[in-house]
């Protein structure tokens, strides 16, 4: 045996950082059982239960480092078979490296040291309210080791999981109780993550900033959170108030306002998000499939490098593992303006990606496989922005696609570069309760513009997106107002038109809605129209028509208007054309001009005989 000193340096990594050779020793093995104790304050106590196992008579091991992740650590202990080891931690870029020299040294071949090291940290479980998470990074280079199996044991009154990440292969063997147990096979290098609740509720405050630099009015509008088979949004406030809300066909929730020249406007949102985990049925709309299949900018689904892959890949799960597996996240880009490069580009670029990239090339595969798919651009709360990084410069935001489940009949959200970043931690099947939508690109790549994205020379570096985890959702029902748009007196013999005016005076997404017309003698008597959902804020206009009545008329008669549970009255008046007041206002007009007229007539008449004569 050479008598030469070895130090051997071991690297538990529990970021997803390069290893390189860290645990590539052939001359030692090592085995892990490593248990997460969380505790009903949400912190954690880390136990990791090793031994090292000396392969040859030619080195020993007298200190062993690891490299922890987690920059919170408290009450670190560590033991060896001789007793306590007083641990040496160093903070590192990555976290932490806490270094043991042992009281005894691994000495000889099959030569085994058992050793424990110990401590609490806040950074495995967080309390969000209505959610609570586990999150435990990966760990590198899984092959270096022998064994490495994870326990997890959570407080009781959290009730069954959610959702657990990776998928147990053995469910029976891996649960117990409250405690669940992964193997070497179960991880992979992935890590893992579990959820606790049924929703998560946000509280969010927007600000917008508008400008018009033109000499004229313009027409402009912005981008609310709007509800999907993801979430439900409530409204509780915007102001200025915005002249309208509508949907577009994305289901955009699109506030609009009229700027005047040279004019500058803030504009502030406040309101609540509550995220579901699965997502609601959603029917397609067929006039939209063809519309999610075409190209466009940053996806260009007639390039023969995307149709090709496309043909090769062909489902959902094949292109996210191919996203996953080809593109790197670069970090550098997060802080800089680097331009967007597409689906295309980024394949000539993949250490060069961000979120952006990442659902350009999900998004642009799947079209080009006939898979109708579309990007979300919104918010995304981490704790880990190492595991789980948000990409946008000015206010941190996140983009992630989608795609259409024809099987599910709705919308599915997937987030490759999650995936890529936590080293395959399944945000394919699963999502989380993380991710708030802002705004839906379907129809168009680049348009609507997210919250944050609103921004003028005087506020480039202000923070424009606060959310935070809240508590509460009880938006209520919506509430929906009508009124009848149209004259007061109608004319006998003459058809009559009008509009019903119907507002969304409540803070949630009204849904489809009859409305319904009923008279007492104006026909028909009874009229059914539709108007579609309407956003907080917004307003629908629905034509309806009248015929024309006997000429000799004269009556009063009401307009009932029901929308839901609203009902509105129009009282109107129908008279005869001369006894009309409308018609004896005109007449009178009319007379009135006509003599206006003869005595304009009549003295140039008498001016031009006046000059005759002189």
């Amino acid at each position: 045996m050479k008598k030469a000193f070895y130090a051997l340096l071991i690297f538990l990594f529990f970021f997803l950082f390069s290893s390189q050779n860290a645990l590539a020793d052939s001359n030692f093995s090592t085995d892990y059982n490593v248990t997460y104790t969380v505790n009903p304050d949400a912190t954690t106590r880390v136990g990791i239960n090793a031994s090292l196992t000396n392969l040859t008579d030619k080195y020993y091991a007298s200190s062993y480092d690891i490299q922890v992740g987690f920059t919170d650590l408290k009450n670190i202990t560590a033991y060896d078979e001789q007793g306590a080891i007083t641990p040496k931690v160093n903070i590192t870029s990555k976290g932490n490296t806490i270094s043991l020299d042992f009281n005894k040294s691994v000495v000889g071949q099959n030569s085994k040291l058992n050793f424990s090291i110990f401590f609490d940290t806040s950074e495995v479980s967080q309390n969000f309210n209505n959610v609570w998470d586990i999150n435990i990074p990966g760990v590198a280079t899984q092959n270096d080791f022998s064994t490495f199996n994870v326990t997890v044991s959570y407080p009781q009154f959290l009730g069954n999981p959610t959702f657990i990440k990776p998928l147990l292969l053995d469910q029976n063997a891996s649960r117990s109780g409250n405690r669940l147990f992964f193997k070497k096979q179960d991880l992979g290098d992935s890590g893992i993550s579990i959820a606790f609740g049924n929703f998560q509720v946000y509280d969010f405050s927007l600000d917008y900033h508008l400008s018009n630099k033109n000499l004229f009015p313009i027409s402009t509008e912005i981008a609310l959170p709007p509800t999907t088979n993801y979430q439900d949004i409530s409204i509780e406030s915007i102001f200025p108030k915005p002249l309208n809300v509508k949907l577009d066909k994305d289901g955009n929730w699109l506030a609009q306002y009229i700027l005047q020249s040279s004019k500058l406007l803030d504009i502030t949102v406040k309101g609540k998000a509550k995220v579901y985990l699965n997502p609601k049925e959603e029917a397609l709309n067929g006039s939209l499939l063809q519309d999610y299949l075409k190209p466009q900018p940053y996806w260009d689904t007639n390039s023969m490098r995307i149709i090709n892959l496309a043909k090769e890949l062909k489902t959902p799960f094949a292109i996210y593992q191919y996203v996953i597996r080809t593109l790197n996240y670069d970090f550098s880009r997060v802080e800089t303006n680097s331009p967007r490069l597409g689906a295309v580009k980024v394949l000539d670029n993949p250490n060069s990606a961000v979120c952006l990239e990442f659902t350009d090339l999900f998004v642009a595969l799947a079209r080009a496989a006939g898979i109708p798919a579309r990007e979300i651009d919104g918010y995304a709360y981490t704790t880990n922005v190492k595991e789980r990084p948000l990409s946008k410069v000015s206010d941190i935001l996140h983009a992630w696609p989608e795609y259409y489940d024809f099987d599910k009949k709705t919308w599915v959200m997937v987030d490759p570069t999650w995936g890529n970043t936590t080293g395959g931690v399944d945000y394919f099947n699963t999502l989380d309760f993380d991710h708030i939508a802002f705004t839906i690109k379907g129809e168009n790549s680049s348009y609507p513009v997210p919250a944050g994205g609103y921004k003028t020379s005087i506020n480039q570096d202000t923070k424009d997106v606060n959310v935070w985890i809240g508590k509460d959702f009880e938006p209520g029902l919506p509430k929906l107002s009508s009124e009848f748009l149209g004259q007061d007196s109608i004319i006998a013999g003459i058809p009559f038109n009008g509009y019903i005016k119907v507002s969304n005076v409540g803070n949630v997404l009204s849904q489809k809605q009859n409305v319904n017309t009923d008279t007492n003698y104006l026909l028909p008597k009874n009229q059914t129209n539709t108007v579609g959902a309407i956003p907080p804020y917004g307003f629908a206009l629905i034509p309806v028509a009248f015929k024309s009545t006997p000429i000799l008329t004269n009556t009063a008669d009401t307009i009932k208007i029901t929308v839901g549970n609203n009902t509105t009255y129009k009282n109107v008046k129908i008279s005869p054309f001369f006894v009309n007041k409308l018609f004896l206002l005109g007449v009178l007009v009319i007379v009135n001009i006509c003599i206006i007229i003869s005595l304009i007539a009549y003295l140039y008449r008498r001016i031009s005989l006046y000059r005759q004569r002189e």
